[in-house]
């Protein structure tokens, strides 16, 4: 095990955290491709709840992902400040590659009620685990 600089310990024997990462990643491909979002939406609220990374952790991890263009200046403040996993955000990264299309693919073969309907649907979801998350 060695601990990286964000004091998350990596067990190089547990390839489920690696898939998680891949998944989160896939996850919020999938929700650009269909909605144009992703970044804190997805990936902030999964490190969290999923990895059980701290808040700024998370964040800036989430920014590193996204890095090409849209958080670059604020990756670069969290990377700064030690709040950044580079490999999580590297395997996000692939994941929203990957994701985004077959998000698109997806979302454009649906009607747009539809759409409008599971994407007021995912916020109502994220707004309840985050209200019930508590400290």
């Amino acid at each position: 095990m060695r601990r990286t600089g964000t004091g998350h310990l990596l067990n190089s024997k547990k390839p489920m955290r690696e898939l998680t990462l891949l998944g989160i990643g896939l996850a919020a491909g999938v929700a650009a491709g269909m909605f144009g979002i992703g970044g804190g939406l997805i990936i902030v609220p999964a490190l969290l709840f999923l990895i059980g990374m701290k808040e700024k952790s998370a964040i800036g991890t989430s920014l590193a992902a996204l890095i090409p263009p849209v958080g670059l200046l604020g990756a670069a403040e969290y990377y700064r400040e030690g709040y950044i996993d580079i490999k999580y955000a590297a395997l996000i990264a692939l994941g929203i590659f990957i994701g985004a299309y077959f998000g698109a693919k997806l979302v454009l073969s649906l009607p747009d009620a539809l759409i409008r309907r599971i994407y007021a649907f995912f916020l109502l979801a994220i707004a309840a685990r985050m209200l019930i998350m508590g400290k």
